[in-house]
C-alpha cells in the first residue's frame, strides 16, 4: 500500500471503529492529515475527554497515551508505537523523586506533563509550558519543587522572582542540545526573521529569542505575526507544518539536530495497525491512575 492508500483505509476504519487519532504536533505531515485532533500533550488530553469515540490512538509517546488514559479511563487508549518513549519523562523514578521532597519538605511539588503516570502520584500539581507560570504563581506557597525540566523551571522562575524554586537536573535532550553559537548563526543568516523557541532550550538561548513558548505558542505566534520569516526553535516538524499552513511565510529550523527520534517512530503503517487492534492498550491500575489524576485535576482547575 501506498501513503495514500493507507491513509484511506485508516479514514475508514476509524469511521467503522469510532475511534479517534490523537497527533502531537511533532508528527510527520501524513499523520497529521488522517489525525482528529492535533496539538501538544495536555490540548490532545482535553479533546479526548470530550470526544464520543470509542478508543484513541495516541501517535506520540507513551506518557501522553497515560495522560489520555487517566483523564478518560472508560475509552480505550493504543500507545501507536510502543517503543515511542520519552526520555525526560524516565529521568525521574519513585525513589529520586522521594529524596528530592525529604530535602525540600516546604516546598510544593509541581510536575512538567512530560512525567510519567507513577511520578504523578508523588505530585501537588502538574504544569504545561503554556500554563507553568499562570498556575504557579496562583499557588499560595511560596516554595516550589519542580520537576523534571530545569531549562523550563529556570525560565518559569525568572517570570516568578516572589517565590523561591528548586529543580532536578533534567531536561528535553532535543532542545537542550541547541547551543549559543547556533541561536547566533542562525539570526545572523536571516537578520529578518524572528526567532521562535520552546523554554526546553538552554537560558542563552532562551535570552535571545523574539518569543518564548510552547509548541502550540509557537505556531499560533508565527500565523498571527506580520513578520514574514522565521526561526523555529522547536522540533523541526513545526518547520514543516507551519509551511503548510503559513505559504507566504517562510520558515527555518534554528538547527539541523532538533529532531525527536521517539516522536519520528510512529508510522502510518502503525496506525493502521491499531486501527486494525493491533496496537499496545494503555492500561494503569486504579490506584496509580487516582493518585496521578490529582495533580492534572489541580493543573485544570488553576489553568483552565
Amino acid at each position: 500500500m501506498n501513503i495514500l492508500q493507507m491513509q484511506e483505509e485508516i479514514l475508514r476504519l476509524k469511521k467503522q471503529r469510532n475511534i479517534a487519532v490523537l497527533a502531537h504536533s511533532y508528527q510527520r505531515r501524513e499523520i497529521v492529515e488522517i489525525a482528529d485532533f492535533t496539538g501538544d500533550s495536555y490540548a490532545l488530553a482535553q479533546k479526548a475527554k470530550a470526544s464520543n469515540a470509542d478508543a484513541f490512538i495516541m501517535c506520540g509517546v507513551r506518557f501522553m497515551a497515560e495522560t489520555v488514559k487517566i483523564l478518560s479511563p472508560q475509552k480505550k487508549v493504543y500507545l501507536s508505537n510502543s517503543g515511542a518513549g520519552c526520555p525526560m519523562a524516565e529521568q525521574l523514578d519513585i525513589e529520586l523523586l522521594s529524596a528530592l521532597k525529604a530535602e525540600h519538605p516546604n516546598a510544593v511539588t509541581a510536575a512538567y506533563i512530560n512525567t510519567t503516570a507513577e511520578l504523578k502520584t508523588l505530585c501537588d500539581v502538574c504544569i504545561t509550558s503554556s500554563s507553568a507560570v499562570r498556575i504557579l504563581r496562583a499557588l499560595p506557597e511560596k516554595e516550589i519543587l519542580f520537576v523534571p525540566d530545569i531549562n523550563l523551571g529556570r525560565y518559569v522562575a525568572s517570570q516568578i522572582p516572589e517565590k523561591r524554586f528548586y529543580f532536578y537536573h533534567g531536561g528535553c535532550p532535543v532542545h537542550a542540545r541547541v547551543t549559543r553559537e547556533e541561536a547566533l548563526e542562525a539570526k545572523r543568516k536571516r537578520p529578518h526573521a524572528l526567532l521562535l523557541v520552546h523554554p526546553e532550550c538552554r537560558p542563552e538561548v532562551t535570552e535571545m529569542a523574539d518569543f518564548v513558548g510552547s509548541t502550540s505558542g509557537i505556531m499560533e505566534y508565527a500565523k498571527k505575526s506580520g513578520n514574514a520569516e522565521f526561526i523555529i526553535g522547536t522540533e523541526n516538524a513545526i518547520v514543516e507544518h507551519l509551511q503548510f499552513e503559513c505559504p507566504e511565510k517562510k520558515f527555518y529550523p534554528l538547527s539541523k539536530d532538533l529532531l525527536c527520534v521517539n516522536m519520528k517512530l510512529t508510522t502510518l503503517s502503525d496506525v493502521l495497525a491499531c486501527c486494525r487492534g493491533e496496537g499496545e492498550e494503555i492500561e494503569i491500575d486504579e490506584p496509580i491512575r487516582l493518585a496521578a489524576k490529582r495533580c492534572l485535576d489541580k493543573m485544570i482547575t488553576l489553568g483552565g
